[in-house]
């Protein structure tokens, strides 16, 4: 990073025709192209990510198992809408389930996996609203487990972004599974919804959406080269709307955009001085790795600025904020980080203490 070079010229996003969408870099967290990202909108199927987000933390926390025998009710089993046609009494595993899920967006498998999980939907829908506050998902309420229409049901492109940002994060196993392009049941073999699977080789999910009062919703992530892209379309008028307006926002941001780890979780960033310390010196970092999602070929151009708090006294513990990292990028901030110390320094000794009091007083 020199703060130095040609300047980089990036031409407007293109338009659009949906109620709300955006692209966002898994990596950075930052969003290339956005439309009313905060939008409250009904997700329709886009809601089986959290579905499976919840069942995901109950399979890693082994309270469910992916072999296990899911009893199927009548409720399940007569849900309306997209189906994997499930039977009434009958038994199906979660791993069915989840594929039913994700490959071929049956309500009737995002009930049934909710009644084993949470013993009914009312009671799944209230760990799927815990989860979205967790996750800072500020704009989203779930009344149910499927996204057929409801009143309180809503979410938005941003919300479902951090979701999915989450869902990859977290469980790679269980995302890997929006990139299966057939599943059979009940000797009946769906497609997946999400044609880009077909059109593009780098996307590999994750969920299309629709009903008559959502219009055709898609998220779907890609991966280029080493930089992963998550994108949100909602409220198009058709099935090829969506494919084709998703398609076309992946190949701007891929086109003119490229996301750069800057620093490492726990890298030494920048020494600062401590007084009355046992030590001289406390290495300063940040906690997670920082990546930014620049214009192409402006890494150049980017500076980063320090600034360490004027007097750090010990006692340090681990973990302290004790200073700020800035990125700029031609003189705008895109990133800031608090910087941490990365050890701890103990109170120096009485001569120590004293030394450094005597030098403060001519600082």
């Amino acid at each position: 990073m020199t703060g130095s070079g040609a300047a980089v010229i990036v031409p407007a996003p293109p338009k659009i025709n949906a109620s709300s969408y955006l692209v966002m870099d898994y990596n950075s967290g930052d969003m290339m192209v956005s439309e009313d990202p905060d939008k409250r909108l009904e997700p329709a199927s886009l809601t089986k990510i959290m579905t499976v987000y919840v069942a995901a933390h109950e399979l890693a926390a082994g309270t469910i198992h992916m072999n296990d025998k899911v009893h199927v009710s009548e409720k399940a089993w007569r849900m309306p809408g997209s189906r994997m046609f499930i039977k009434v009494n009958t038994d199906v595993t979660v791993s069915d389930l989840l594929h039913g899920i994700l490959v071929q967006s049956g309500n009737d498998a995002s009930v049934a996996l909710a009644e084993y999980i949470a013993g009914s939907e009312d009671v799944f829908v209230q760990i799927m609203n815990q989860y979205a506050k967790k996750l800072g998902m500020v704009n989203t309420h779930y009344a149910n487990a499927t996204g057929l229409p409801h009143a309180g049901h809503y979410s938005t492109a941003r919300d479902l972004a951090i979701l999915t940002r989450a869902f990859i994060s977290e469980f790679p196993n269980i995302y890997a599974l929006n990139s299966i392009k057939k599943f059979t049941y009940n000797g009946i073999t769906q497609d997946n919804r999400n044609t880009l699977l077909w059109r593009d080789e780098g996307v590999d999910g994750v969920k299309t959406g629709h009903t008559e009062s959502a219009g055709y919703c898609l998220v779907a992530s890609a991966k280029r080269d080493n930089m992963r892209l998550i994108s949100v379309v909602m409220g198009t008028d058709s099935e090829n709307a969506r494919i084709n307006t998703t398609q076309t926002l992946l190949s701007y941001a891929f086109r003119f955009f490229e996301t750069r780890k800057l620093y490492s979780a726990n890298q030494v960033i920048q020494s600062g001085k401590v007084w009355k310390g046992d030590r001289g010196r406390v290495a300063l970092g940040i906690k997670k790795d920082l990546y930014v999602t620049i214009p192409r070929g402006a890494y150049k151009q980017l500076d980063a600025e320090v600034k360490l708090q004027p007097t750090i006294m010990a006692p340090v513990h681990k973990g302290e904020v004790k200073g700020t990292l800035d990125v700029v990028l031609d003189g705008k901030e895109i990133a800031n980080r608090p910087l941490r110390a990365l050890q701890s320094v103990g109170e120096g000794s009485l001569y120590e203490r004293l030394r450094d009091e005597v030098e403060l007083l001519f600082e």
